[in-house]
């Protein structure tokens, strides 16, 4: 609905809405230079990084307090040194995933664009091998969960339950809690960059860590330089709001998927219409329902292997395969091989940072009839993901940490990024990367028209990577077009073949140090 707002209401509006860092670092903390050294990681060995550590306040507000510690790591530039373009921090999203692997990045980055820059990975607070890090139920994703759609008060009450377990779990962790907000994270950032001797940043954020550049750029303008941002977060809507989105874009690619499936029944058997592959997966959950494949493969793990398919076709042909093998074959391993790889039975410390940012970045609806209402309501047009989506946050209803406010974004004051999106990501729908346009005058936006794959940069999609590199040699950006849209467009990567064969001409794909840190953020 439009809201009509007197001009005193209006003073009033424009105050509160100015950039205000909730845990804004206060004055007189200075990061120790980092003493690099070695590198456990046998990539990162491989690829001559180093590896050290950043000590940072607990509380940025008290820089005299306790510290904690950050991973980074660092390969350094290879041009000479007056071609050289700074730093270059990259966070592949989540929130909670792991970002030490990606300062590898740079040597995927076509014509050389890479190696004018230290790229540098790190793991954010609480994630990885930064300490603390953070873990609250390490079994909550184990096998034969109880089905996510709460058909019966029963199944509802029992999720409600574990939801307020875990967020009871998670109370253990003491002040760390208190202190993992975006804001946190970004002020974070900016000791990195103090610790590295540098006045500016470079920076590449994957999906959430879009959101991290966008606050971080609304409360440190001046210490950005160039900004990719790849599979923008819509910061009008976080973070409940971000959810019901989400559902009803994955439902869209899930039935996308379906009918890819269909077209290529000669492979596959498993429909010949996306009508029939889809009631053919619906059939399978209620049976799995009954009986658990393997014993370990109930409702809720199908639909959790089946969603990577909703953020990758990369993924198509080796799900389908895994769909087509258990109905033919009976293979439930295979199924449990997809599972493990996106859901880490046994380790919940990217769920536990997940929920830890969302659930204080700002508050959640209290009241558990206000879920029921609007996740019922999008179960009704989006049943694929729906229920499995509001389980996964239902803790934030019993977070034992005080909820903060979001910063309004405001991208003002940077001079220059680069918005990358594919017009049907479901994780973050096309929408964020208008409304991020919109707060940073100084971006452009490349759009993939159709294309269904979450942060795809770098995946060898020559339009889109080319002029990714020329932005990073030179500044270059899309000219921006007036109007409220992308300022130009690449055709996304075709779609693949049942061999996963590409019928593009062979380019590197996208590193497999990239894939796997974000397959770790899909939810």
């Amino acid at each position: 609905m439009r809201k009509v707002v007197t001009a005193a209401m209006a003073v009033g509006l424009l105050t509160s809405m100015a950039p205000v860092a909730a845990n804004a670092a206060a004055p007189g903390f200075e990061p120790p230079p980092i003493e690099w050294g070695p590198c456990s990681d046998e990539n990162l060995q491989k690829a001559g990084a180093e590896c050290g550590t950043v000590q940072v306040p607990l509380d940025h507000s008290d820089p005299d307090g306790e510290q904690i510690s950050l991973a980074v790591s660092r390969v350094k530039h290879t041009v000479p040194e007056d071609e050289y373009q700074g730093v270059m921090l990259v966070n592949p999203g989540g929130p909670g995933g792991s970002g030490l692997a990606l300062s590898t990045l740079g040597a995927y980055v076509p014509k050389g664009a890479g190696a004018a820059y230290d790229w540098i990975g790190f793991d954010p607070r609480g994630v990885g091998a930064s300490e603390p890090a953070l873990s609250c139920d390490p079994d909550y994703f184990s096998y034969d969960r109880p089905h996510y759609v709460p058909d019966t008060p029963e199944l509802e009450q029992t999720w409600l339950d574990r939801s307020e377990g875990y967020a009871r779990a998670c109370g253990t962790n003491g002040e760390l809690l208190d202190h993992i907000k975006t804001t946190d994270v970004v002020e974070d950032m900016d000791s990195i960059r103090e610790a590295l001797g540098a006045e500016q940043i470079n920076y590449y954020g994957f999906s959430y860590g879009t959101y991290l550049g966008q606050v971080y750029g609304t409360l440190h303008p001046e210490r950005l330089r160039r900004v990719v941002m790849d599979g923008v977060v819509n910061a009008e809507d976080v973070w409940y709001q971000v959810n019901l989105n989400q559902d009803v874009a994955f439902d869209r690619n899930i039935g996308i998927f379906f009918d890819w499936v269909a077209e290529h029944d000669d492979t596959y058997h498993l429909g010949t219409t996306g009508e029939a592959v889809e009631k053919l997966f619906y059939d399978q959950q209620a049976e799995l329902d009954r009986q658990p494949a393997g014993g370990v493969i109930g409702p809720d793990e199908w639909t959790d292997l089946f969603l990577t398919a909703g953020y990758s076709q990369a993924v198509w042909d080796s799900t389908a395969k895994a769909f087509a093998n258990w109905v033919h074959n009976g293979d439930w391993q295979t199924l449990k091989e997809l599972y493990d790889a996106s859901n880490t039975p046994g380790d919940d410390n990217g769920f536990a940072v997940y929920l830890a940012v969302q659930c204080t970045d700002v508050q959640w609806p209290q009241s558990w009839p206000t879920w029921r209402r609007d996740n019922w309501e999008t179960h009704r047009e989006a049943p694929f993901e729906t229920w499995a989506n509001a389980w996964y946050n239902a803790p934030c209803l019993y977070w034992p940490a005080k909820p903060g406010k979001p910063v309004e974004v405001d991208g003002s004051g940077v001079e220059s990024a680069l918005l990358i999106s594919e017009e049907l990501d479901a994780a973050t729908p096309f929408a964020g990367a208008l409304e991020a346009r919109d707060r940073f005058p100084g971006a452009s936006l490349i759009s993939l028209p159709g294309g269904t794959t979450h942060s795809g940069s770098l995946s060898g999609n020559a339009c889109l990577d080319d002029q990714i590199a020329d932005y990073l040699l030179t500044g270059a950006l899309p000219e921006r077009k007036p109007g409220r849209g992308p300022d130009t467009t690449c055709e996304p990567l075709p779609q693949p073949t049942p061999e996963g064969v590409s019928t593009m001409a062979k380019r590197p794909e996208q590193p497999q140090v990239l894939q796997e840190a974000l397959r770790a953020t899909w939810h």
